[in-house]
């Protein structure tokens, strides 16, 4: 696969994680709004998804560019945050189940992005630039 259909489809992936992220702060902010009880802790955490969807897309296309700084930081988050989420969600009774749901969704969008960064040919390639 050639690179730029490699990150065409890093940055779909991410998109994913994205509208997930979204999702769960949009539920948030509804459930919060509408007299629901909403901890604070869902809230970091649904607004901390949010922050590192948006952020690891710029990084996504700017590493579309050939920009290595980017690259490798898409490679870190792509992988981190997959493991941070489920990690996390996977504390007992620490969040309701429809948040815990659409986190790990969203950690399952993100893998094929961590997957592709992470591959031979991708590495090779961005290895030797900037």
């Amino acid at each position: 696969m050639e690179t730029t259909n490699v990150f065409d489809t890093v940055k779909k992936s991410v998109a994913a994680y994205g509208a997930f992220s979204v999702a769960v702060l949009a539920t948030v902010v509804v459930l919060s709004v509408t007299g629901h009880e909403v901890s604070s802790f869902m809230w970091g955490r649904s607004a901390g998804m949010f922050a590192s969807a948006v952020v690891t897309y710029w990084f996504a296309v700017l590493a579309a560019r050939g920009k290595r700084w980017a690259y490798v930081r898409v490679r870190i988050i792509s992988v981190l945050a997959p493991i941070a989420l489920v990690a996390v969600d996977s504390i007992p009774g620490a969040l309701p189940l429809w948040f815990v749901v659409l986190q790990i969704a969203g950690a399952v969008a993100l893998l094929p992005a961590a997957f592709l960064v992470n591959g031979r040919a991708v590495r090779g390639r961005l290895r030797s630039s900037e």
